[in-house]
């Protein structure tokens, strides 16, 4: 059969298959990830849209008016990230501080991520108007440590949201100076402690009061090494296939070809560049449909 005995339908039915065929992968493009919320620059090993970053930290940053991290006790405001000393300060909207006084709150956290991005050493967790019978003053008081010298008396009397427990017994209640883990491991019921606060920079609070310290959590995150610097250096970004977690280089489509991100590399979220001769094709098709309808 000679193609100009072809009727017009069929010719446009196979023109316009062509075309869809090579219009899903533009269609599906998206660009690249997002790099920052707000003024917080969202870099590897992080990612606001799934797919972006290492998977490790899939899913724990959200980007609405602010940037919040998230863990299973609720989504705390991110204040700053340090990528050089791979740190991340978030602030728990319900916790005590010297200023004002929270109702009870837990500070969980997934096991990956106290595995892969805990509270920093240098981040120190206060337990507050603890009862006698709390087992950080009995049978685990060893979790309890001290901090610069600092005491309990002196946070019930330097910090106004504090006093009310002073005035309550008319003396000052226990309080334990501890680490993360003693929360990941007991819940404030089984600690029998009403309210917490915690600071960072722990180091550098002797001879500093309460008033002054800096509230808040830091958090001490790892950079996965996957060969993520080869990709930058190509001018793609670091991220990871949705299903199978591998890693995958995603790249702009204006990006220069390198050997990360040439054509038929992955783009972005995966989807593959269209070779330059689909293109052409597809015009000797449109040529040919249009000399044969003249």
């Amino acid at each position: 059969m000679q193609l100009h005995s072809l009727a017009p339908f069929t010719i446009f039915k196979l023109l316009l298959l062509t075309l869809q065929l090579q219009a899903i992968p533009i269609l599906t493009t998206l660009s690249p990830c997002k790099n920052s919320c707000g003024t917080i620059p969202i870099n590897y090993p992080f990612g606001l849209e799934d797919g972006c970053g290492a998977p490790q930290f899939r899913h724990m940053l959200n980007c609405s008016t602010d940037l919040f991290f998230q863990t299973p006790s609720g989504a705390y405001k991110v204040q700053s990230i340090d990528y050089d000393k791979k740190s991340m300060v978030i602030y728990d909207p319900a916790m005590s501080t010297c200023s004002i006084l929270q109702p009870h709150h837990d500070f969980v956290m997934t096991d990956i991520q106290s595995a892969i991005i805990p509270p920093s050493q240098d981040t120190v967790f206060v337990l507050l108007n603890c009862s006698i019978d709390s087992p950080v003053l009995n049978h685990y008081k060893y979790l309890c440590f001290n901090l610069a010298g600092h005491t309990c008396d002196e946070l019930y009397g330097s910090c106004n949201a504090f006093r009310v427990f002073h005035l309550m017994t008319n003396s000052s209640p226990p309080c334990c100076f501890t680490s993360y883990n003693t929360l990941k491991f007991m819940s404030m019921n089984i600690l029998d402690c009403t309210h917490y606060t915690s600071v960072f920079n722990s180091n550098n609070l002797k001879g500093v009061g309460p008033l002054d310290w800096v509230y808040g959590i830091k958090l001490s995150f790892s950079v996965p090494d996957t060969g993520c610097e080869s990709c930058k250096q190509s001018g793609g970004t670091c991220g990871f296939d949705t299903d199978t977690e591998g890693l995958l280089c995603l790249c702009s489509t204006t990006t220069n070809s390198t050997r990360e991100c040439a054509a038929g590399s992955i783009i972005s979220k995966g989807v593959k560049d269209v070779p330059l001769t689909h293109y052409l094709l597809v015009l000797l098709l449109v040529a040919f449909l249009h000399t044969w309808l003249r």
